[in-house]
């Protein structure tokens, strides 16, 4: 079997649109918890109670332009599975949205793989595949990572689903019904897709 052909069996192609960079734009994120599984908290009479890692997610998505100055998470809503989220991404024109290049090892839900002897073609390898600083999947990346450090310093069982959904908003008229879906989803609770009882 080639390389090629044991390369291709165990990466996962991305899902991200191959005609857009993510790095400048609009976005409709949705990150889900691992099996669906009600981490962040419950619903309880329309509102949602928080549990501690929800807690932090919440602080995590407050706090985003702190560790990543080209991303604004203007909106966004905790439900007990899954999160949604308006992500502003600015284009990076300086040092500022530099990001420590540790993290950017491999891209969001790929798993690749790479033997060589040469250390220049595996660097080479890898930065083809890792998502370009100041991108969506660098910050999503990064608060995902938090969201599970903080899990696992403080002994609650968690995981995310491994992937991210992202949808590009294109318009202020999809703007805004993005961000009334945003608002209204814990009311709609019973109604959504992610919902489990």
């Amino acid at each position: 079997m080639s390389d090629d052909r044991w390369q291709n069996k165990y990466r996962i192609e991305s899902a991200r649109a191959d005609w857009h960079d993510y790095e400048g734009g609009s976005y409709f994120i949705t990150i889900c918890t691992k099996n669906r599984e009600h981490y962040f908290g419950e619903i309880v009479d329309e509102e949602m109670v928080l549990s501690d890692i929800g807690k932090y997610v919440d602080e995590q998505f407050k706090n985003v332009t702190s560790h990543y100055p080209y991303a604004e998470i203007p909106l966004w809503t905790i439900m007990p599975n899954h999160v949604h989220s308006i992500v502003v991404i600015s284009a990076c024109r300086d040092v500022a949205c530099n990001v420590s290049p540790t993290e950017s090892i491999c891209s969001e839900g790929d798993v690749a793989r790479y033997v060589s002897t040469n250390p220049t073609d595996k660097n080479e390898y890898m930065a083809e595949r890792s998502p370009k600083q100041g991108s969506l999947a660098v910050a999503i990346r990064g608060i995902k990572s938090a969201v599970t450090k903080f899990a696992n310093e403080n002994e609650i069982l968690f995981a995310w689903q491994p992937r991210f959904h992202d949808h590009i908003i294109r318009d202020n008229g999809e703007l805004n019904r993005v961000a009334t879906y945003i608002e209204n989803n814990v009311a709609n609770w019973k109604d959504d897709e992610f919902y489990t009882p």
